[in-house]
């Protein structure tokens, strides 16, 4: 068992009515309850009606979480037989979750008849915020981290009672990358924004590059098969962030 699994087995959580009720999991709910608040205030700044949120949360949130599960397994080779059964012991890809979410995006723009990139211009500073909340998931489980380090803001991971290792915390660059790139989106961009899609794209570029480099000192990256590329074996978040960038 390699330490990432390791870890992974202890994950924190409390009980309510007998159900274990993970942190990590609370934490992407609080993401997603503020996400929802930024697109109520994008919606009526373009003087979209703010009760459509509803409708796209509704068309959006069921096609993300199937997304963000199916491409985990689809890349890490779980068994079919584990795809369900197996999801509260972990395995999403926020990747998986993207395309999940805009294929409801676009259902949803169907539905009402309206342009998808206006929609997604509203989204994306939305799930940007998301994903900078959710990333402290990463921190409460002790996982998602990089390789050693002895630089000054790094991660003390204790593996036992009188041993530990410091290491990357991957998460939390990530997580300050989102916000940084949310502020940009709301004080900069949207403000001189010239046509549908500006918001979005700059999304793209923007968490393209940053989880592109971000990745590369995981160690618990998952790969594409066993394919590689100048000896080395394919990481498939970083072979499609650089795709979206």
């Amino acid at each position: 068992m390699n330490l990432n699994t390791l870890l992974a087995n202890d994950n924190p959580h409390f009980t309510v009515f007998g159900v274990a009720i993970y942190y990590y999991a609370v934490i992407i709910v609080c993401g997603m309850i503020l996400g929802i608040g930024v697109a109520c205030l994008l919606f009526k700044r373009r003087n979209l009606p703010v009760d459509w949120v509803l409708d796209l949360v509704i068309c959006v949130l069921p096609l993300a979480i199937i997304g963000a599960r199916v491409f985990y397994c689809i890349t890490d080779q779980v068994p079919i037989s584990e795809w369900i059964s197996g999801i509260r012991d972990g395995g999403l890809s926020i990747i998986g979750g993207v395309i999940g979410g805009a294929v409801g995006v676009a259902i949803f723009c169907i539905l009402h008849k309206v342009n998808f990139l206006r929609i997604a211009d509203c989204v994306v500073p939305a799930l940007i915020l998301g994903q900078g909340i959710g990333r402290w998931g990463n921190f409460f489980n002790r996982e998602a981290f990089g390789g050693m380090t002895e630089l000054p803001w790094r991660m003390r991971l204790w593996i036992s009672g009188t041993y530990y290792i410091d290491v990357h915390p991957t998460f939390l660059y990530e997580s300050l990358w989102n916000v940084a790139g949310l502020l940009l989106l709301c004080l900069a961009v949207d403000k001189v924004r010239r046509f549908d899609g500006e918001n979005t794209c700059f999304y793209f570029l923007w968490y393209g590059i940053g989880r592109f480099w971000i990745e590369g000192l995981r160690t618990d990256s998952l790969y594409l098969f066993n394919w590689t590329f100048l000896g080395q074996p394919i990481r498939v978040s970083q072979a499609l962030s650089l795709l979206l960038a």
